[in-house]
């Protein structure tokens, strides 16, 4: 089984979301619910920190593109933590997710 563990905070209108594990198939449905649960109309920005996420298949990257999407529609700034090297931020660039949002390492 494929767990991913999604941890949000909110200081004010920002969002802050750390998600630990992997994002496949199996889990991106129930990640994507946390994730839209975490973030409210009041928010102006978001950052995601995938430093500890080990795995982001194409179920998971479509999740990303489909929450930059949303939140530009939305008008919240979104940024995502991926320390260069990382496997997620290797799936993100290789991804042209940088056309999406702010990626940050």
């Amino acid at each position: 089984m494929t767990t991913a563990t999604v941890k949000a905070s909110t200081q004010g209108p920002a969002v802050a979301i750390t998600i630990i594990g992997e994002i496949d198939l199996e889990n991106a449905e129930a990640v994507e619910e946390q994730l839209s649960g975490a973030i409210d109309n009041q928010a102006t920005s978001v950052t995601i920190d995938l430093a500890d996420l080990t795995y982001l298949d194409s179920a998971g990257l479509r999740l990303m593109f489909a929450l930059a999407a949303r939140l530009e529609v939305l008008q919240i700034d979104l940024t995502v933590q991926a320390p260069p090297r990382s496997p997620a931020r290797r799936v993100l660039e290789l991804s042209g997710f940088a056309n999406a949002a702010a990626i940050e390492g």
